[in-house]
């Protein structure tokens, strides 16, 4: 069980899936143990594999059912905290590293899916940013500037963008940006990575990883254990860490809306408009010449730290007809969790403290393209190769001029620990509606409640098994999260999406009783 359990589902889950796997049911060794099936995960799996690396995959659900079937997949060498605000917070030579990064990443996936026979929608198209109401119009002018200081030189100015709902004015055009189908391309890698003597395992939770002796000694629920010369930590958040990773970044929960569009309603294009937080918008052309479909996605906040989530999908399908105004029905409704860096560049390499465990993190709004990038860092650093951009996405780097973030950011957690002496977010469950969720005090303790369709209750504590923060109930995703450092949990007390790999524990128990 994993995010893939939620209650909503994305386009791509209803129109692809990554081939089943079966679950770990003896020992393994191998050269590299890789935790987590999405697109660092596998990407990672099929660098080595194709390098003659041994590779065992081990996934908590079914492969590809993480994050990375939760995105709305733009591939973008297109930054959306900016490349002026990189240069501000990290210099030009870490702007430049990350610009290229992604670029190559771009060209990475294409060369796959053209070499690898990999069916996967994937086409080059342009990207547009645009001005939003009431944004800065000097934004732009810093963003070509940066853009053209680091060697993105292709950036330009445009007229409009082409969408016929309004007038942008003048925007910036970014050149051989693309989009594919995600589930498609990693059912694509996991062939590869079976083909060449990789061996991938899901619905076989992991529970520690260490080293001892040498060598990672991988632990999994059901008592098997994976022992590897080399690991590699690609689960969304970082089930291996405490607070060293987790400090640094943060959990946001963004929406996402499909609508038919007439074929020829809007250029197939990735558009991104200047609010804060963003809108982002692609066109998934139909396979069968019927209508298209138009993805756009926005209204973002921390995760654990809104309930108007019916209001944010609304006002997400609102700014779709102003925009669009030939867009039709809503087909797709979804949600998923993003990592935030406190300085806007994701975490890949050695993790702390660690020799050979090594980790992907803090993929921002550019998962998949950083997910690639992933597999050939993590690639190179296994195999004992340099790499250009070790420092640009060092887990271990420190960032001065982000403390405002940091300090910010980590605000949430020390907040949410007054939480245990307040009251619940209803008096008793009997309050509890069919569908209905909440935190409820109970004695000296607060417990996670949800009364299903059927009446049954569902009760567990409400305290994360990660870091002990106060969970909040998601009436949008039925599920509970973790407004500290991302977890989520289903109404069982599954963890659904790390840090936490423990389940919640029974009501009464404390949460170092957990299952």
């Amino acid at each position: 069980m994993n995010v893939g359990s939620e209650r909503s589902k994305s386009i791509w889950m209803s129109t692809a899936s990554v081939s089943e796997a079966p679950s770990l049911t003896q020992d393994d060794r191998t050269d590299v143990a890789v935790v987590g099936a999405g697109i660092a995960g596998l990407s990672a799996a099929y660098e080595l594999s194709q390098a003659g690396k041994s590779v065992t995959v081990l996934d908590r659900g079914p492969l590809g059912g993480g994050m990375t079937a939760r995105t709305s997949a733009h591939l973008a060498s297109q930054f959306d905290d900016y490349y002026h605000e990189h240069i501000r917070l990290r210099g030009e030579d870490e702007a430049r590293g990350y610009y290229e990064s992604q670029a190559a990443a771009i060209d990475r996936v294409e060369e796959i899916q053209r070499i690898e026979g990999i069916a996967c929608d994937f086409q080059r198209v342009d990207g547009f940013l645009f001005l939003a109401p009431g944004t800065d119009p000097a934004l732009l002018d810093r963003e070509i500037e940066a853009c053209h200081r680091i060697g993105f030189s292709q950036v330009s100015w445009a007229e409009r963008a082409p969408f016929a709902g309004i007038d942008t004015g003048r925007c910036l055009r970014f050149p051989r940006q693309a989009r594919f189908h995600p589930l498609k391309y990693l059912d694509g890698l996991a062939r590869c990575v079976r083909r060449n003597g990789g061996r991938l395992f899901a619905n076989t939770p992991v529970v520690s990883v260490d080293e001892e002796n040498g060598e990672i000694v991988v632990k999994t629920e059901n008592g098997r254990t994976v022992r590897a010369s080399a690991g590699v930590i690609a689960t969304n958040s970082p089930i291996n860490d405490w607070l060293a990773i987790h400090t640094k970044q943060a959990p946001y929960r963004t929406y996402v809306i499909t609508v038919h569009i007439p074929r020829g309603g809007a250029a197939d294009a990735l558009y991104w408009d200047t609010l804060d937080p963003y809108h982002y918008v692609r066109l998934q052309p139909s396979a069968d010449g019927t209508d298209d479909r138009l993805i756009v996605g926005g209204e973002d906040h921390k995760s654990g730290q809104a309930t108007d989530f019916e209001e944010r999908l609304a006002k997400l399908e609102a700014w779709t007809r102003v925009h669009f105004p030939q867009a039709g029905e809503v087909e797709h409704r979804w949600s998923g969790q993003v990592m935030e860096p406190v300085d806007h560049a994701p975490y890949i390499g050695r993790n702390h403290g660690n020799a050979q465990v090594y980790v992907s993190t803090g993929d921002s709004g550019e998962g998949l393209t950083t997910g690639v990038v992933a597999g050939m860092l993590l690639r190179d650093f296994i195999l004992g190769r340099d790499n250009a951009w070790a420092q640009t996405y060092a887990p271990q780097r420190v960032t001065l001029r982000a403390a405002g973030e940091y300090i910010r950011e980590n605000a949430t957690m020390v907040a949410n620990f007054s939480e245990y002496v307040t009251g619940g977010d209803v008096s008793s469950v009997d309050d509890l509606e069919a569908g209905e969720g909440a935190v409820v005090r109970r004695g000296s303790q607060k417990i996670a409640a949800y009364r299903d369709e059927n009446g049954r209750l569902h009760i567990r504590s409400a305290v994360c098994t990660h870091a002990s923060c106060i969970l909040r109930w998601n009436a949008f995703e039925k599920c509970w999260d973790c407004p500290c450092h991302g977890s989520q949990f289903s109404v069982d007390g599954e963890p659904l999406n790390g840090p936490a790999i423990h389940r919640l524990a029974a009501s009464g128990a404390s949460a170092s009783q957990a299952e």
